[in-house]
């Protein structure tokens, strides 16, 4: 079963300096039918404009991925991390007991534009953490790739959940497929172009919640389609 969640169907957020599209119920934008998908809980595509960001704020019990997809985004948190997130890096932070964290475009010139990822962790009140990874483009060229897991496989980064994340960039005319483990589900999130799943129709910023099948094969439509895929319990 494929159920799609059409991008222009997303809550929308605009803050003068934020432009936010939230797949799931986020901050004012709620919706009963969209409050997630198992652990995934908030996919948020984020613009930010130059020389702006999300001041120093709280979080708790929360795997958080950040996904850049250009521009490049400014990290600091309480726990002695700072860093620059580029395209092509994947980076986690587990909120975990508590951790303060801020996020800015550092450029004064060139906006700035990412995924948001948020997942529930297996457990509450783990010890806060980071890490931050970068994966060559060509790793994911017509291909499914892992950037995220339970066990840091393949290289990947490491969350605190079974769940796992791979990216793909695909060609007009590739496909990818993935099978799904017994009682497993996945979320295809398309980051650009557009792709055709099982017969459903996708483009830029749609996505799909598919349950109850073995595999899942993304057959793209577009030069340069680019896809995240959640491999979710």
């Amino acid at each position: 079963m494929i159920t799609l969640r059409p991008a222009e169907d997303r809550g929308l957020a605009r803050l003068g300096w934020l432009t936010s599209r939230h797949s799931f119920s986020f901050g004012d934008y709620y919706d009963p039918r969209h409050m997630g998908f198992g652990p995934l809980r908030v996919i948020n595509e984020d613009r930010v404009e130059p020389g702006s960001g999300f001041d120093t704020h709280g979080h708790r019990d929360m795997e958080i991925v950040s996904y850049v997809l250009e521009g490049a985004l400014e990290h600091k948190d309480s726990i002695g991390t700072g860093s620059v997130i580029r395209p092509g890096e994947v980076q986690r932070m587990s909120a975990g007991t508590g951790i303060r964290h801020s996020e800015f475009n550092p450029s004064q010139t060139e906006p700035v534009h990412f995924l948001q990822i948020w997942l529930l962790p297996r457990q509450d009140g783990l010890k806060p953490g980071y890490e931050q990874k970068s994966f060559p483009a060509a790793g994911k060229h017509n291909r499914l790739r892992l950037v995220v897991s339970p066990d840091s496989a393949e290289g990947s980064v490491l969350i605190h959940q079974d769940a796992r994340i791979y990216d793909a960039s695909l060609d007009e005319g590739a496909s990818v497929t993935h099978a799904l483990g017994k009682g497993r589900k996945a979320w295809v999130q398309v980051v650009r172009g557009s792709l055709d799943i099982e017969g459903e129709w996708l483009r830029t910023g749609d996505g799909a919640a598919i349950e109850a099948v073995d595999t899942v094969t993304l057959a793209a439509h577009d030069p340069r389609t680019e896809i995240l895929l959640f491999d979710l319990p």
